[in-house]
């Protein structure tokens, strides 16, 4: 999962709603700390209602997004085997932003309404789909390293108090487990390939792993939403949480793949039982958000096409429902 998106300031996260009074605010606190699923009908604070929205549609987007330095690779990658499963995942990602559009749709904002707001630059997917991939091991990092980070995001969504996105993650967290496997043993293959393979693997690696560890968000004490997000278990770890244990899991299969994480810094530490890592470029990060990153236009500039020559699906498909509502009515 992507959630960079609790990070993002936005005024409507701070509106309130006649009816949100102490008492009332209280008894929905209550039945978060009790851990009740809050469900499309229930009463919610209209902050908790804007909170799943944003979060809920960049994970939506983000999904979609990130098909697309992927499915570059579905006539190059180099057999059968490979094309057959590597067109699955892209399916299955297609299949994740439907589940979540129509998560957030329960929250009162329409499908349509998200896919103009992606298309016209104003919302935001997660920064590590603005970076290229530029050879076969990269779609083994990806797989092993940005669906691993998901993971460690995905599986607590599982128990996030509102239902339809919790249940929403728990088929998603399943297809997610096969796409990091798949990463991971296309890594071990060129390991245990040629040298030139084996130095593909790591020049991946090289330029991966710091997109990746960014993908949890910057540090806690900048993230701006987490503090409500954590009070409301939408969120169950923070941001600096989740990425000690990206690290904590990711270098022991770096270690037994042969090659190296590109820190110089990283360490284990006996006194805490975790690895320690260096300082994170926090600038790059803020500037691939703001835009700025290697692929941030050409990824927009895909997606509107794509939007564009489906255009003529989606008129089919609302003029098939139109006459089946017709005959029905008729009938």
């Amino acid at each position: 999962m992507y959630t960079q998106a609790l990070n993002a300031a936005g005024p409507s996260s701070r509106q309130t709603r006649p009816d949100e009074d102490a008492e009332r605010l209280a008894r929905f606190q209550a039945r978060i700390d009790a851990e009740d699923r809050i469900e499309p009908n229930d009463w919610m604070p209209e902050a908790y209602r804007r909170t799943l929205i944003r979060q809920i549609s960049q994970h939506a987007h983000s999904e979609i997004v990130g098909q697309l330095p992927e499915g570059r690779w579905l006539t190059r990658a180099p057999s059968l085997r490979r094309k057959a499963a590597l067109l699955a995942k892209v399916q299955d990602e297609c299949g994740h932003g439907l589940y979540l559009y129509a998560a957030a749709e329960t929250l009162g904002v329409s499908r349509e309404e998200l896919t103009e707001q992606l298309l016209s630059g104003r919302a935001k997917y997660s920064s590590i789909f603005n970076y290229p991939a530029l050879t076969w091991a990269d779609i083994g990092a990806i797989g092993w390293l940005v669906d691993g980070a998901a993971i460690m995001n995905q599986i607590p969504l599982c128990r996030c108090s509102y239902g339809p996105y919790a249940r929403a993650m728990v088929r998603v967290c399943k297809e997610e487990s096969f796409h990091q496997r798949q990463g991971y043993e296309i890594m071990l293959t060129l390991c245990r390939g040629t040298p030139e393979q084996k130095a593909m693997a790591q020049d991946a690696l090289n330029r991966w792993w710091w997109p990746a560890m960014m993908m949890f968000g910057p540090p806690d004490g900048q993230s701006q939403h987490s503090d409500s997000s954590m009070a409301w278990k939408i969120k169950r770890f923070t941001n600096d949480e989740l990425r000690q244990r990206f690290v904590d899991a990711m270098v022991p299969q770096a270690q037994v793949l042969g090659i190296e994480v590109p820190d110089p810094d990283l360490l284990w530490d006996e006194a805490t039982r975790h690895f320690s890592f260096g300082p994170i470029d926090w600038e790059e990060f803020r500037q691939v958000l703001a835009g700025n990153g290697p692929c941030n236009r050409e990824r927009l500039a895909d997606r509107n096409q794509a939007h564009a020559e489906g255009a003529w699906v989606r008129e089919a498909a609302l003029a098939h429902a139109a006459k089946r509502q017709a005959r029905a009515l008729a009938a």
